[in-house]
C-alpha cells in the first residue's frame, strides 16, 4: 500500500466517541491508503476514465474490464509508483512508502493529457480536477465488506479502520470535496451482478461522451 501523507494517526474507540465528525473525516482520510482502504472505491472518467481504489469491491476487475471493453488505456497509479520509485519516505507505523503526489501528477501529464485513460487508485484530492468528466462511487454494505476483509486476514485494527471509513462514506465526501458534485455518482458494489451492471452502465456513459464530442 502507499500512503499520501507523513504524519501518522492512531483513531481509538475513544477518540471516535468524542471527535467531532469532520474532523474524525480527515483523520480517516489521510492514512486511507495504508489501512488498505478496502472501503468503497472511486472511479473517476476523464477522456475518458479515472478508477480509484481499494481491495474487495471489485476496483480492479472493474477497471481492466472496462479497458478491455471500450479499447482505453490502463493505469494503476500504484503500479506506476512502484515502477518509478515515486516515493517521498516511508511510514514505519503503518510499514508502506509515502507517496509523492506531485512526482505522480508529473509523471500523468502528459498521458492524461491525451485522454482515453482509466486511472486506477486509492484516492483523487491530489488530481487536478480538470483531468476527470465523472466521477463513480462504489459502496459496498459493512457487513459484506467486514467478511470480505476477514477473510483476506486482515487483523481486527485493520478491519474496524476499514469499516470505520465506510460507515462515514470517506471516499464519497472526498470526491464531492474535490470535484462538481453534479459529476459524483454512487453504485452499489456487493454482487457479480452489481458489479456487471455498474461495468454496463459505465460504457453506456462512455459511448454517450464519444457521441456527445464526436466532430
Amino acid at each position: 500500500c502507499t500512503i499520501s501523507v507523513s504524519e501518522s494517526c492512531r483513531l481509538t474507540s475513544q477518540q471516535i466517541n468524542v471527535q467531532p465528525l469532520r474532523f474524525l473525516k480527515r483523520k480517516i482520510l489521510r492514512h486511507l491508503n495504508c489501512l488498505g482502504q478496502t472501503v468503497s472505491w472511486i472511479l473517476i472518467l476523464r477522456h475518458i476514465v479515472k478508477n480509484q481504489g481499494t481491495p474487495g469491491v471489485g476496483k480492479t476487475t472493474l477497471g481492466k474490464e472496462l479497458a478491455s471493453r471500450s479499447g482505453l488505456k490502463y493505469i494503476n497509479v500504484g503500479d506506476l509508483a512502484r515502477e518509478g520509485q515515486l516515493y517521498d519516505g516511508y511510514d514505519e507505523e503503518y510499514d508502506c512508502p509515502i507517496l509523492d503526489e506531485d512526482r505522480v501528477v508529473d509523471e500523468l501529464e502528459n498521458q492524461m493529457s491525451e485522454g482515453g485513460v482509466i486511472v486506477d487508485y486509492h484516492g483523487c484530492d491530489f488530481f487536478p480536477e480538470r483531468w476527470f468528466h465523472i466521477v463513480f462511487v462504489l459502496k459496498t454494505d459493512n457487513s459484506i465488506l467486514y467478511k470480505r476483509l476477514e477473510t483476506r486476514g486482515y487483523n481486527e485494527k485493520k478491519l474496524k479502520d476499514n469499516i470505520q471509513c465506510e460507515i462515514f462514506q470517506v471516499l464519497h465526501e472526498e470526491a464531492l470535496a474535490s470535484y462538481k458534485e453534479e459529476i459524483v455518482h454512487q453504485l452499489p458494489s456487493n454482487t457479480p451482478e452489481e458489479l456487471e451492471d455498474n461495468i454496463n452502465q459505465i460504457l453506456k456513459w462512455i459511448e454517450q461522451w464519444i457521441k456527445d464530442h464526436s466532430s
